[in-house]
């Protein structure tokens, strides 16, 4: 396939995740990434360099500062930036995202709502990769724990679905259709509702969540997410939170025990934290249904106090 008739996907806050997938895609499509300077200056003078499973360095990534440096012809725009980025990202590229279809791989909930009022084609997506940055335009890429997923969220964006899914299995990452994409960004966000704020707040790995003192602190979390969820007309992949809450402290807390999840590292760091995309989240919508959410919204506001006192004066 000639390099001209090849796709064009905009990808906008490469990060981690975001220019992992650049690399990766840039052997199947153009790819534009609007990225941090430290990463734009590092790829630019010697490529973008991956390591671990997708390990390689490529120079077929074009880094863009704006708006003006994307071309005409973008066929995809993905966006991996932090979910507390999307309404400024979306503003400064609302002429690139109207009339396109745009895929959200981002953590927590809402992204897609932000993103549907600058175009009228929606795709939702997860991604459970291990990503990380190691250094100035150089990722590191661990193991891939599942494939991704991606269904349309609104809009008449079968076509373009179809599309995006043939780029990534043709780009050898693993990726399923998913016929309910709600579904399933819930289902990846109870985990992080779980367990994210407890260790930015414990100072701690997932494991701590399992700790018994922990334990019904996690689980009320869950059963609130759970009632939120079932008002808002998601069905989930499991019956009832006791059986996720089951799988939860059997699997998925034990396989990460010893991970420290994004939260502990904003907070430690004194960054802003997606906590508005997950518990406050789900309080919000308590609120919305009138479903009380105590835990949730108290979990939230302690995240929050942290976040705006982070010398703990």
């Amino acid at each position: 396939m000639e390099a001209r008739k090849w796709p064009i996907i905009l990808i906008l806050g490469a990060g981690a995740v975001g220019l992992s997938l650049a690399g990766r895609l840039a052997g199947v499509a153009r790819i534009y990434a609007a990225c941090r300077p430290m990463h734009a200056g590092a790829i630019r003078e010697r490529g973008l360099v991956m390591e671990g499973v997708w390990a390689g360095t490529t120079s077929e990534v074009t880094p863009v500062t704006g708006p003006d440096d994307v071309p005409d012809e973008v066929d995809y725009v993905i966006i991996t930036a932090k979910g507390t980025d999307t309404p400024a990202i979306a503003r400064e590229y609302a002429g690139v995202l109207q009339g396109r279809p745009v895929a959200s791989l981002q953590n927590g909930i809402g992204n897609e709502d932000i993103i549907a009022q600058y175009t009228d084609r929606v795709i939702g997506g997860t991604v459970t990769t291990n990503f990380s940055v190691v250094g100035p335009g150089h990722v590191r890429i661990l193991s891939e724990s599942a494939p991704a997923c991606l269904g349309v969220w609104s809009g008449d964006a079968d076509d373009a679905l179809d599309g995006l899914i043939s780029i990534v299995r043709a780009a050898r990452i693993p990726v399923e259709k998913s016929p309910d994409i709600r579904s399933g960004k819930w289902a990846k966000a109870l985990l992080n509702i779980a367990v994210n704020p407890i260790c930015a707040i414990l100072r701690a790995p997932v494991g701590a969540a399992g700790d018994e003192d922990i334990r019904g602190i996690v689980a009320a979390l869950v059963r609130e997410a759970f009632a939120v969820a079932g008002a808002e007309g998601v069905r989930l992949p499991w019956a009832s939170a006791d059986d996720y809450l089951a799988h939860l402290f059997s699997v998925l807390i034990p396989d990460f025990a010893a991970v420290y999840p994004s939260m502990y590292y904003d907070v430690m760091q004194g960054r802003r934290t997606e906590i508005d995309l997950l518990n406050g989240y789900v309080a919000r919508l308590g609120e919305h249904h009138d479903i009380p959410t105590p835990q949730n919204r108290c979990i939230a506001g302690l995240i929050r106090y942290i976040q705006a006192h982070p010398d703990g004066a």
